[in-house]
């Protein structure tokens, strides 16, 4: 069983995602792992940027601060704090820190973070 509540998981650096390398500072941090949902925290660094990917489970981004450049299919918007968008399966995406920034991302079904998220 999942645990019902969070832990005060330490963040871990990114360095590729699907195995598709990474640039500039960037680190998640599971906030909570259900049975068919996962909730992580990003942080990403001014100039951090995950490159064109895509993936075998649907993503719900939210911006808590900061703002980034997020392309899904074929259009870009610039995201700020309050904002969200939605990476849909297997659609390529990418982000980019246009300053500082920390966002949620919630992830259905949850993948296996370790091989998804390449740690440093």
């Amino acid at each position: 069983m999942q645990p019902l509540f969070s832990a005060n998981a330490q963040p871990k650096p990114v360095v590729s995602i699907e195995g598709v390398p990474t640039s500039g500072t960037l680190s998640y941090r599971p906030v909570l792992i259900g049975e068919r949902i996962a909730m992580l925290e990003i942080r990403m660094a001014r100039g951090a940027r995950s490159q064109g990917h895509a993936h075998t489970h649907e993503s719900l981004l939210y911006v808590m601060s900061g703002s980034l450049r997020t392309t899904v299919g074929d259009e870009t918007r610039v995201l700020r704090q309050g904002e969200a968008c939605r990476h849909p399966e297997n659609m390529v995406h990418s982000v980019e820190a246009l300053e500082d920034s920390v966002f949620l991302e919630v992830k259905a079904p949850p993948p296996g973070l370790e091989g998804t998220l390449g740690v440093a």
